[in-house]
């Protein structure tokens, strides 16, 4: 039996390597995908490239908050897994109200079609910045919410509407919630990729304040692999935090990408620290592993490796990206 998945936000960074996924060789047997992307400048056909021929592959051009549109590919599908977002802190320090609109409107836009058409299952798919600072431990998913940026607050709106949907009204939703990602084809205003993108271009790599801040890394790949698991796997009404395994200060970051880029330590340049900025943050797995058996990769010097490598080859991609950034 055919499942029908409806992917929002499906040409970003993280959607479209969940798509690649799910129509590649490993991918489940039986599945559709309609990937609904408004293409802002966060968005890539290019990302697609890879299974653009795929008979299983069909995309949308279009916005979450678009009820009447939205209703028509909810009565199509099975499941939705909801990735389209607005999703960088310092574009939602300088004006929240598209995160507002895209990240909770379109959520609620979402919640009441597939309520409407009886979806199946609703995949949330969020952010460990919900937690906010952490100077100790590890936010387990019962931790309370406590977003610093209007960023992470809207993620969180979005949780919260979406886990009320399950208990008044019994739609099967799933949360995830991840740390941070990296992997190829992430815009170049993310730290990773702009690090990368900076040091090939011959330049410093900018690092808010002391560079002191902890951050946990998680491969894409192993970030949809976690949210695949939750999709087929995971208990209504829940949330899943998943983690990379690895934590590391952002100064030891970029040591780390200096030594693979051959540069000196010279390049890097602190500036001024970002508003608001959370010193550490971290989440407690054990649900995802212990539940549906997650683990991650657990490689992240390759893959942090595998992923300069990517970037220094693909810089046809990012430059464009790069320069408007």
């Amino acid at each position: 039996m055919t499942r029908r998945i409806l992917v929002t936000g499906g040409a970003g960074f993280i959607g479209s390597a969940y798509v690649r996924a799910l129509l590649g060789p490993a991918g489940p047997p039986g599945v559709t995908v309609t990937v609904l992307d408004a293409l802002t400048y966060a968005g890539s056909l290019a990302r697609l490239d890879p299974v653009a021929g795929d008979p299983r592959l069909a995309f949308v051009h279009g916005d979450v908050c678009d009820v009447r549109l939205v209703d028509r590919l909810a009565a199509r599908h099975d499941d939705i897994v909801h990735f389209a977002a607005e999703s960088h802190v310092d574009r939602s320090i300088a004006s929240g109200a598209a995160f507002t609109r895209t990240n909770v409107l379109g959520t609620q836009v979402l919640l009441d079609a597939g309520l409407r058409h009886g979806t199946v299952t609703f995949v949330q798919v969020s952010t460990d910045e919900v937690y906010g600072d952490l100077p100790t431990g590890a936010a387990t998913e019962e931790s309370p919410l406590s977003p610093s940026s209007p960023y992470a607050a809207s993620k969180a709106a979005a949780d919260h509407l979406a886990l009320a949907h399950h208990r008044t009204h019994g739609l099967d939703v799933r949360v995830t919630r991840c740390t941070n990602n990296f992997g190829p084809y992430q815009h170049p205003e993310k730290l990773i990729p702009r690090s990368l993108a900076t040091l090939f271009s011959g330049g410093t790599i900018p690092l808010y304040g002391d560079g002191l801040q902890v951050r946990d890394w998680l491969s894409v790949d192993d970030h949809v692999r976690g949210i695949e698991l939750v999709r087929t796997a995971g208990r209504a009404g829940r949330v899943y935090n998943i983690g990379g395994g690895t934590s590391l200060t952002n100064l030891e970051l970029a040591h780390k990408l200096l030594a693979l880029c051959g540069a000196d330590r010279g390049r890097v340049a602190h500036v001024a620290d970002r508003k608001g900025h959370d010193r550490r943050y971290a989440v407690d797995d054990t649900r995802i592993t212990e539940e549906l058996g997650y683990r991650p990769s657990g490689d992240f010097e390759r893959l942090l490796a595998d992923t300069a490598r990517w970037y220094r080859e693909h810089a046809h991609w990012w430059r464009p990206l790069y320069a408007a950034a």
